[in-house]
Formats: C-alpha cells, sequence, structure tokens
C-alpha cells in the first residue's frame, strides 16, 4: 500500500496534518513534527503535546493524514484507522525508536499514533492539471522565488 512515491514524499515532507473529530463530530487539525512509514501499511506519528488529537482518536479512530511538498506542490491524504500505543503496549518502546530515528531525542515522545492506512489519495495542485507543461521543477522555482528563498538556504 505504501508505494516507494508515498515513502519518499513522507521523507521530502517537514510536516503533516492530522485530522481528527470528536465525538460530536467537531473537527481538529494539528500539525505533527515527526512521523514515518512503517510497514507497508502503517504511518507512525510522534504524540508531543497533542492532548485533542489523543482525545479524538480514544472516541473516533478515524483519521486523515496529509502532507506536502511546499515547493513541488504535491503531497498524500492518508485515511485510516489510529490507535494509541502507550508505554503498557509491548510494542511501545520499538515503536518509540522508529520515530527517534528521524532526528533524535529532542522531545519526549508520550505515545504513539499509529495509523493503519486503508486510502491513499493524490495531492497535486491546480497547476499542474490546469497548465500542462507544468513541471515539478517550473513550479520549485516559481516558489523559490514566490517564498524568496535561495537554493543554498534550503
Amino acid at each position: 500500500m505504501l508505494t516507494e512515491e508515498v515513502r519518499n514524499s513522507i521523507k521530502e515532507s517537514v510536516l503533516c496534518w492530522l485530522a481528527t473529530s470528536d465525538e460530536n463530530g467537531c473537527p481538529n487539525v494539528s500539525p505533527k513534527e515527526m512521523f514515518i512509514a512503517f510497514e507497508e501499511d502503517k504511518l507512525l506519528i510522534a504524540n508531543i503535546a497533542s492532548p485533542e488529537s489523543i482525545k479524538n482518536i480514544k472516541s473516533n479512530s478515524n483519521v486523515c493524514v496529509s502532507f506536502v511538498h511546499v515547493f513541488k506542490q504535491k503531497g498524500f491524504k492518508l485515511s485510516g484507522k489510529a490507535q494509541i500505543i502507550e508505554g503498557e503496549n509491548s510494542s511501545y518502546n520499538d515503536l518509540k525508536e522508529e520515530l527517534y530515528s528521524l532526528g533524535g531525542r529532542s522531545f519526549e515522545i508520550k505515545s504513539v499514533i499509529q495509523i493503519i492506512i486503508r486510502k491513499i489519495s493524490p495531492i497535486v495542485a491546480p497547476s499542474y492539471w490546469l497548465f500542462p507543461e507544468t513541471t515539478e521543477s517550473s513550479l520549485i522555482e516559481q516558489s523559490l522565488k514566490t517564498y524568496k528563498v535561495s537554493r543554498e538556504n534550503m
């Protein structure tokens, strides 16, 4: 289910956004900094400071995660079922180590949000289909100019 293209997009993305909803259906979207593809059909997200997301998942496990490469303006939306993995779970320490492999132990991981992915959809900026001559490299160059970012600062 997690193709090489999706895995690469996850690696290239700085943040993902986790969408949950509470027992009344009220939505919540929260940015997450530490996330990683795991096995063939899972995404792991570190719960660093996410009390609302955790509370919502405990009452409604249906979630959606999106991530987009800001310069390519492409990414993916993953939908599935989430579960909270905490200290008493035998796999907790191993899953936490997977997340720490991303960039060290700067943040305490309070629990791990494991999402079993049921559906994957591409996210693509309208420029790609409105202007068929658009390429990734042309959008990257346009984005760098728009956001006043030089390649040396990336």
